[in-house]
C-alpha cells in the first residue's frame, strides 16, 4: 500500500462518494486546473487505485472519460472486518453457548477442508501437497513458505489476516490444525511448533513423514 497526499487520498474520497467523475468536474470541486486533475488521475492510475472508463454517448461528439476507483482503493478507507468478526463470535457464543460456537467452528473447517482439497492433488506427494498447502495460505494472506528439514518440513506463516477472530476463539486455530491433518492425511503427523496467539511472532507447523 502505498502512502498517498492530502491531494490524491481527496481526490480517492471524491470518486468513492460520486461513484464516477471526469476529469474537469474534479479539477472544478477542488479548484484546480484540469491539467492537474489530470496528473493526480494518472498518478493514481499507476498506482492502481483508479482506472477510466467510457460512458454511453448521449449526443454528439466525444463522450467524456469518466474515472472511478477499483478495489485496491478500499485498503484506505475503514475496515471493521475484524472487530465484526469479533462481535459474531461473541454473539454465537451467547446465543448458542460454546457448543454452538464448536459447531459453527466445525461447520466452517468442513468447508475450508473441502475447498482445499479441490486445489490440492490427492495423489501428489506429501513434500508437493505442502508446497501447494503454503501457495493456498499466501493467497488467503498468511504470508506461508515451506522450509524443508532433514527429518521434517516446516510451514511457516508469517502473518494472520484472522488474527482477531483467533484471539477471541481459540477453537479455530484448533480447526485449521485439524484441517492440515486431514488435508495431509494419514502418511504425516502435523504439529504446531509456533503458535502467534501464544506470544509468538508467527505460526509454524512440523510436519513429520510417518
Amino acid at each position: 500500500m502505498i502512502e498517498l497526499t492530502d491531494a490524491k487520498r481527496r481526490f480517492v474520497e471524491r470518486l468513492k462518494r460520486v461513484e464516477s467523475a471526469t476529469a474537469p468536474e474534479l479539477a472544478a470541486h477542488f479548484g484546480l486546473t484540469d491539467t492537474a486533475a489530470r496528473q493526480h488521475l494518472e498518478a493514481l492510475e499507476a498506482a492502481g487505485l483508479v482506472r477510466r472508463g467510457q460512458p454511453q454517448r448521449d449526443g454528439r461528439g466525444r463522450p467524456p472519460v469518466v474515472w472511478t476507483v477499483t478495489p485496491e482503493a478500499d485498503a484506505y478507507f475503514p475496515d471493521r472486518h475484524g472487530e465484526l468478526s469479533v462481535e459474531l463470535i461473541h454473539a454465537i457464543r451467547d446465543a448458542t453457548g460454546e457448543d454452538g460456537l464448536a459447531a459453527v467452528v466445525e461447520a466452517r473447517a468442513a468447508r475450508q477442508l473441502a475447498a482445499y482439497r479441490t486445489r490440492i492433488h490427492p495423489d501428489a506427494s506429501l513434500p508437493e501437497r505442502i508446497q501447494a498447502l503454503a501457495a493456498l495460505r499466501s493467497d488467503e494472506g498468511y504470508l506461508a513458505e515451506v522450509e524443508a528439514g532433514d527429518e521434517a518440513i516446516t510451514l511457516l506463516e508469517h502473518h494472520c489476516p484472522v488474527g482477531d477472530a483467533a484471539d477471541a476463539c481459540g477453537a479455530l486455530c484448533q480447526s485449521e490444525l485439524q484441517v492440515f491433518q486431514s488435508l495431509l492425511g494419514p502418511d504425516a503427523t502435523v504439529r504446531r511448533t509456533q503458535h502467534r496467539v501464544a506470544g509468538d511472532a508467527r505460526c509454524t507447523y512440523e510436519i513429520s513423514p510417518n
